[in-house]
């Protein structure tokens, strides 16, 4: 498995939405979950299969209307990967928030 070497907010939406999905999902449920446009989303989701962090399959319901589903779903590497970073950016956004707070004036005078 080769390593994101460019992590983007969409790539991190991206792997959120598989993170939070309970086995294989088809595309459009990603471009859904994220609110990101399909021209951003499935090249992310080309790029994780070839870097090994995800793997694709085409869904075979015989008995579904319309065109097939291209399905994805991690790798066990890839999960683990993906995890340990949404966690750092949940990390780093609970940080700036807190940052944020200690920041704001009190509403206090400032005497010196």
């Amino acid at each position: 498995m080769e390593p994101i070497h460019r992590v983007t907010a969409p790539t991190l939406d991206v792997l959120d939405a598989l993170l939070s999905s309970d086995g294989a999902v088809w595309g459009l449920l990603v471009i859904k979950a994220t609110g990101r446009q399909a021209g951003t989303v499935y090249p992310i989701l080309e790029r994780l299969e070839r870097q090994g962090w995800i793997r694709s399959s085409w869904d075979d319901d015989a008995d579904r209307p319309g065109p097939r589903r291209r399905l994805y779903e991690f790798t066990a590497e890839g999960a683990e990967a993906a995890r340990e970073l949404v966690d750092a950016r949940r990390s780093a956004v609970d940080a700036a928030e807190r940052a944020a707070r200690a920041g704001r004036p009190s509403g206090r005078t400032v005497t010196s």
